[in-house]
């Protein structure tokens, strides 16, 4: 079932553009409080890094599960549940006294996560209209670039009012309020396939879906452009001012953009693939120059002006690629389904972001500071084969 008008296509895209917001920004609303939690609580940065880890442990290992509880019971019943689960997770943070209760709810706050894409991703693939669908995952993807831009600005200032602790506590009784708003909507968010009585099919089992080789392949994919994508935004204000000799302030400036870009790009990308039939080809066509502007940056000195210009390339072609990237996994996921398939190939973005972060810092802790440039192109590289395979298979 799709809906034809845009006023309805176009609300849609608001709550779950809106709701997808709340995950990106909370995804990041920790690390910019590390300081202060830091001198606080008497811990190691160490420490506090493992926050991050058990949050998108489990979300990554809780994906797939939301994914079959959605295709059983809906988006609207899931997706707010977890945003309040994540929500209140964060908020309850800034009331706990001690480092393992952060550790708890840092995994509680994972798993409240995990429901978002296959739960975003199942009611815009069931609700939206299919001329406007790749534009529909652009503004999905935008929406959670504003989350991660808005996180550290907002943490910084509500803790220079008060302290980490009250940020905490106010960014989760937000995400509550957004929670109840999102839980209010249930006429946009029901799936088709549960609007009337429910129809058995004999569509595939779930074993032989997961194990089906567009399947497995749309999983390596999404790992390997995670991968890269998290070294490029993770670590550009840490190598830019040893490979090109900028200050840390110019290399944040330059990351900011890098992100802004990245949004203006989905975008376009998403305008594109409403209007293209070979996906595979305007990812090509996107990853290819990134991966040349990835090197360019890592190997050959460049003034300021002409590095921030690499850098926004390097976000414009990536984030292109990224509606295509979803249409990619509509077309190989079955009708009821979706579910399923979004929960177990988006965990490859939760993998991929656990890959990045011990990979590039071994090669920072051995001096390798331009090898992390050559392992994000190499990685680039090998992403077109899964996505190519995908495109050719769905």
């Amino acid at each position: 079932m799709t809906l034809a008008k845009p006023s309805t296509d176009l609300r849609i895209m608001s709550v779950v553009g809106g709701a997808h917001f709340t995950s990106h920004f909370f995804q990041l609303v920790l690390p910019p409080l590390f300081p202060l939690m830091r001198e606080s609580l008497g811990v190691t940065y160490t420490e506090l890094g493992l926050l991050m880890a058990m949050f998108f442990a489990g979300s990554g290992l809780f994906q797939i599960v939301a994914g079959f509880v959605v295709d059983r019971i809906g988006a609207h019943v899931v997706l707010p549940a977890g945003m309040a689960l994540l929500a209140g997770s964060i908020m309850l943070m800034g009331f706990a006294p001690e480092l393992w209760m952060l550790y708890v709810l840092a995994l509680l706050g994972g798993i409240g996560n995990s429901v978002y894409h296959p739960a975003d991703y199942s009611v815009l693939t069931g609700r939206i209209t299919s001329a406007r669908m790749a534009r529909a995952y652009s503004v999905h993807t935008v929406m959670g670039t504003l989350g991660w831009a808005a996180a550290p600005i907002s943490m910084t200032f509500l803790a220079h009012l008060y302290d980490w602790r009250m940020a905490l506590a106010i960014g989760g009784a937000a995400g509550l309020i957004c929670a109840a708003v999102v839980a209010l909507d249930k006429a946009d968010l029901i799936l088709p396939h549960l609007k009337k009585e429910r129809v058995k099919t004999d569509g595939p089992s779930s074993l032989s879906l997961f194990l089906s080789a567009p399947i497995l392949m749309a999983l390596v994919y999404f790992t390997l452009l995670s991968t890269a994508f998290t070294g490029v935004q993770n670590y550009l204000p840490t190598l830019l001012p040893v490979v090109q000799g900028v200050s840390l302030q110019f290399a944040t400036t330059v990351t900011t953009f890098y992100l802004t870009v990245y949004a203006v790009g989905s975008l376009v990308g998403g305008w594109l693939a409403d209007r293209a039939a070979r996906h595979d080809q305007i990812i090509g066509f996107g990853l290819i120059p990134m991966m040349g502007l990835v090197l360019a940056i890592g190997y050959l000195a460049m003034p300021a002006p002409l590095l921030m210009l690499a850098a926004m390339g390097t976000g414009f072609f990536g984030g292109m690629t990224i509606p295509s990237r979803d249409m990619l996994v509509r077309a190989a996921t079955p009708q009821g389904s979706e579910g399923r398939v979004f929960g177990f190939v988006y965990s490859g973005l939760d993998l991929g972001a656990l890959i990045a972060p011990p990979v590039i810092g071994y090669m920072l802790d051995h001096g390798a500071h331009q090898a992390p440039f050559l392992f994000i192109a190499g990685t680039l590289l090998v992403t077109l084969a899964p996505a190519f395979f995908v495109a050719r298979r769905a």
